[in-house]
């Protein structure tokens, strides 16, 4: 243990319950029996899940040194080939151990990949193996994480916009109190002190049973656009912003509103210009929440090299893919906030987009003094306690090797050290004051309706989206000549106007036509083109809900989305539960017993024809809708599917919708009909305008002809 102004200890951080054990030196020498002694003590551990933090932290590094002796052993020319072939089967018999370990927890099975995390802590107990087993350990670690200043940046991009705006305003105004917040956190009386793995080891040894929240204020009332409305939980964090806190970890359950308290906290804290990184999927859906929640700021989406891009919008919104093109640029930008949207995804320090995201926060943080940083996120641990660890350094609570800032001063606070046994219960608190947010929705259930429809538009992005894209204009120009012949045939060809009752006329051509299996693009096979090229990012988003909030059922209708989202979740090792039209009773009885009972079957997929109906699968309270049904009716099956009697949580359907296509109109068409239907049975007299299938088709191509007579000058 080091000493309070002593020079820093010798010997590496590590794990508390890794340091207390000591490792014993068996009775034959060599590094083997060692090993075969920690693993055996490990297959009892695993008897008792959860598995800790210490467990995965000494299997990942009795399966290292198995690798490294099995590798020593074969390059040996000393040894005769009996000798080699004992060796070899004594760490046969290791590896088995481990591998009846791994079938316990398939989590552990993360640890030995070739990008797997190797912590201090699990450094420092590699060397005390070695010791005990006769070895010499390295001097220094093996590997370590790359600092977040080296990022990759290379074949960089500067769009124009972006040199507009440089040129506009060469000069970001000098900000002094970030350099003097920065010099006035430094460790005093625990200089000296390893710090990091005692603040991560003090969620699991300090944890109270309770969500990790810090202290929020009581709500106050937002300036809002008409229509729109907070929720109290919602408001309270708004309202710490406003108030002049500048970090948050939150962590909310998916469903919650993360994105709308994001945007808020932002006007509250006047924190532009922002930044938004996000997954590809909700790039879309951002750009569209900035205009609904903050419609006097001017966002901008950043899609391939930037051409388009508006530099001097009030949002950027730019997706995790795209950092390694842009970073540089937007290193230097002058943000004042940035948001970090599904944040584990960056719990990987040595992958290249935390490596992006971790330089862009430490320029930002460098030129201002409290910016507004926020990382967004249900699932801010998915492995390990560890996980935490590059979300805390965007955040700027710490850097590679200690606490900073304004955590290092509550730590000092404290007044406790780590060797003294009240300092778990400070450091976590320290921790979640600096702006860890965690709610439920069973807390919050008051807050928020028992059940609600999510549209999260998404962009059809390449060759795929251009064509659907091509094809939908052709479809609409083919009406809009049928239109105008239809207008010289009965000699009204100079008409002022859309005459409404002849574009249905047309319309309902173009559907008999279309039913008729007529060739070319119609309505029909442009709606199945655009699920398809849904499929991949609504199973990219069914698969981030259920790592988020567990079990998730996802409802498509044609069967090549379906085996597209399958394979998807297959790839991911998410195990999933298939209910479709063509199995027998047995089969899907079974898959459905599965998915209820189960655990580790994370998701139903499942076909709008034949699991709409007649099924109870209310272990879950999330759905997504792959594709779009073409009535409510359909779609309110499906959701019923879940939200049943006895379903505890609010329910959440995520319609997933092609943006900028038929597709959008469509879900407003079905809305419309749900708003009569729902007018309808509550006793209110409305003109029966129809709800069928056939409605909702007619209405969707009468919409697209309308627009392109509209778009050629007819008024």
């Amino acid at each position: 243990m080091a000493q309070q102004g002593g020079r820093r200890p010798r010997r590496a951080s590590v794990d508390p319950g890794v340091q207390r054990r000591r490792v014993t030196r068996p009775a034959e020498p060599g590094i083997v029996p060692v090993l075969a002694g920690i693993a055996g003590e490990l297959a009892s551990a695993v008897q008792r899940p959860p598995t800790r933090a210490s467990v995965r932290t000494r299997f990942q590094v009795v399966a290292l040194l198995v690798r490294e002796e099995r590798a020593r052993v074969m390059a040996d020319g000393t040894l005769t080939e009996h000798r080699r072939a004992q060796e070899l089967k004594r760490l046969d018999g290791v590896a088995t151990t481990l591998a009846r370990i791994a079938a316990r927890d398939t989590s552990l099975l993360t640890l030995l990949g070739e990008d797997a995390q190797i912590s201090e802590a699990a450094h420092a107990y590699k060397a005390t193996v070695m010791r005990a087993g006769g070895l010499q350990p390295p001097d220094e670690p093996a590997s370590t994480p790359p600092p977040a200043r080296a990022a990759v940046v290379e074949n960089q991009v500067v769009p124009q916009s972006v040199l507009s705006r440089q040129l506009a305003n060469p000069f970001l105004a000098p900000d002094y109190e970030a350099a003097a917040e920065q010099i006035a956190a430094r460790a005093r009386r625990l200089a000296g002190w390893e710090l990091l793995e005692p603040l991560f080891s003090s969620f699991e040894r300090a944890a109270t049973g309770q969500p990790a929240c810090m202290a929020l204020p009581e709500p106050r009332p937002v300036p809002l656009p008409f229509g729109r409305q907070l929720m109290p939980h919602q408001a309270s964090v708004v309202a710490a912003a406003a108030g002049g806190h500048r970090t948050f970890l939150l962590a909310d359950e998916p469903g919650l509103g993360k994105t709308a308290q994001a945007l808020l906290a932002a006007q509250a804290a006047d924190a532009y210009p922002l930044l938004v990184v996000v997954p590809n999927v909700v790039k879309t859906n951002w750009a569209r929440e900035v205009g609904m929640w903050t419609p006097l700021r001017r966002s901008t989406v950043v899609h391939g090299d930037g051409d388009e891009v508006d530099a001097f919008a009030d949002v950027v919104i730019v997706n995790y893919e795209l950092l390694d093109r842009h970073v540089a640029w937007l290193g230097r930008l002058g943000f004042r906030g940035m948001v970090v949207d599904e944040a584990h995804f960056i719990k990987n320090k040595s992958s290249q987009r935390s490596q992006h995201v971790l330089a862009i926060s430490e320029q930002i943080r460098a030129r201002i003094a409290r910016p507004l940083l926020m990382a967004l996120t249900g699932t801010p641990l998915i492995n390990d306690i560890e996980d935490f660890r590059a979300i805390w350094q965007f955040l700027g609570w710490i850097d590679d090797t200690k606490p900073v800032g304004r955590l290092m001063t509550a730590l000092e606070e404290t007044g406790l050290t780590p060797a003294d046994p009240g300092f778990y219960t400070a450091a976590r608190s320290a921790v979640i004051d600096m702006g860890i947010v965690r709610r439920r929705k069973v807390d919050v259930i008051a807050d928020i309706p028992e059940r609600r429809v999510a549209d999260l538009p998404v962009e059809l992005d390449g060759a795929v989206g251009r064509s659907i894209r091509a094809a939908e204009a052709t479809l609409a120009r083919r009406l809009a000549s049928r239109y105008r012949a239809a207008l010289e045939a009965r000699g009204d060809a100079t008409v002022l106007g859309i005459d409404l009752e002849l574009a249905r006329r047309v319309a309902a051509g173009e559907l008999k036509d279309s039913s008729s299996k007529a060739k070319g693009e119609n309505v029909f096979t442009m709606v199945r083109r655009i699920g398809q090229a849904k499929a991949g990012l609504a199973a990219d988003y069914a698969a981030q809900l259920a790592r988020s909030v567990g079990k998730v059922v996802f409802f498509a209708r044609h069967i090549d989305v379906l085996d597209a989202a399958e394979q998807s979740f297959a790839e991911r090792g998410l195990k999933y539960a298939s209910i479709r039209g063509e199995q027998t009773t047995r089969v899907r009885d079974r898959n459905v017993a599965a998915f209820m009972t189960d655990p580790e079957v994370s998701i139903a997929v499942c076909s709008l024809m034949a699991a709409g109906v007649g099924l109870n699968l209310q272990v879950a309270s999330n759905l997504v809708l792959a594709e779009l049904s073409w009535t409510d009716a359909e779609q309110t099956q499906a959701i019923d599917r879940i939200h049943r009697i006895g379903q505890g949580d609010p329910v959440t359907a995520w319609r997933i919708i092609a943006a900028q296509t038929i597709d959008a109109k469509i879900a407003e068409l079905i809305d419309s009909k749900s708003a009569l239907a729902s007018r309808a049975l509550d006793g209110a007299e409305v003109e029966d305008q129809g709800g069928t299938a056939a409605d909702v088709q007619l209405e969707a191509l009468v919409a697209l002809l309308t627009d392109e007579l509209e778009a050629q000058g007819v008024v």
